[in-house]
């Protein structure tokens, strides 16, 4: 198992007390900081329900394990590189967009054990703040560049869309196999992961992104 498949494999399904967890955070700490203080700035908006809705979602106990991801995937290879603080940001920001407009799909009204977004400031408010998100996400995506990077985390945000249409599609459906049900989640989950790997071997230029890509979307997680 290479060095990522076994980052993966602690990480996501851990509790923020598992030693795996936290020694991955710390790995990433100093790089996650400023992450976080990116996170912030670009929440920023003169519409005060935008930050309102997305801060409560991004600040209730999320773990970061796909911006960590990168970070670490960067780190691995480069300790001089910074592009990866901007792309780790819009790789959290696609991930929280998403979870807005799930949770308007699937009618949630608990995620993280706290009232989710849509139940308290309603359906419209998450959708349109979910699509805000999308769009500081591609912001940072063109501040970084590189076309390369703005492909792969642009065809990840589009699976992800077709993850959820298709999960929409096939809900209820008695005919649905064990196939159709990895797929979703494939597209839903694991290619955000891929991407998050792949942008680190992008700009990292050391090894092959899609080595990373292929470790991150078949990894134990999903």
């Amino acid at each position: 198992m290479s060095v990522l498949s076994t980052l993966l494999h602690h990480v996501d399904t851990a509790p923020a007390s598992d030693a795996g967890f936290l020694a991955f955070k710390t790995f990433t700490t100093p790089d996650l900081e400023k992450v976080n203080k990116l996170i912030l700035e670009k929440l920023y908006s003169s519409v005060p329900l935008i930050p309102e809705v997305a801060n409560h979602l991004i600040q209730t106990g999320g773990k970061r394990v796909r911006p960590c991801l990168t970070l670490a995937a960067t780190k691995l290879f480069s300790e001089t590189e910074h592009r990866q603080i901007g792309l780790a940001t819009a790789v959290e920001f696609i991930h929280t967009a998403t979870l807005l407009h799930d949770d308007v799909v699937d009618e949630s009204e608990l995620r993280r054990g706290q009232a989710t977004a849509n139940t308290i400031f309603g359906n419209k408010s998450s959708v349109l703040v979910g699509d805000f998100l999308f769009a500081r996400a591609f912001e940072l995506m063109v501040d970084d560049g590189s076309m390369q990077t703005l492909k792969s985390l642009a065809r990840a945000s589009s699976i992800i869309a077709e993850g959820e249409v298709l999960q929409l599609a096939t809900t209820c459906n008695l005919e649905t196999t064990e196939a159709d049900y990895i797929k979703v989640i494939s597209y839903k989950t694991g290619e955000l992961f891929a991407s998050a790997a792949n942008v680190a071997g992008l700009i990292c230029a050391q090894i092959r992104p899609a080595t990373l890509a292929a470790e991150a979307k078949s990894s134990p997680v999903l």
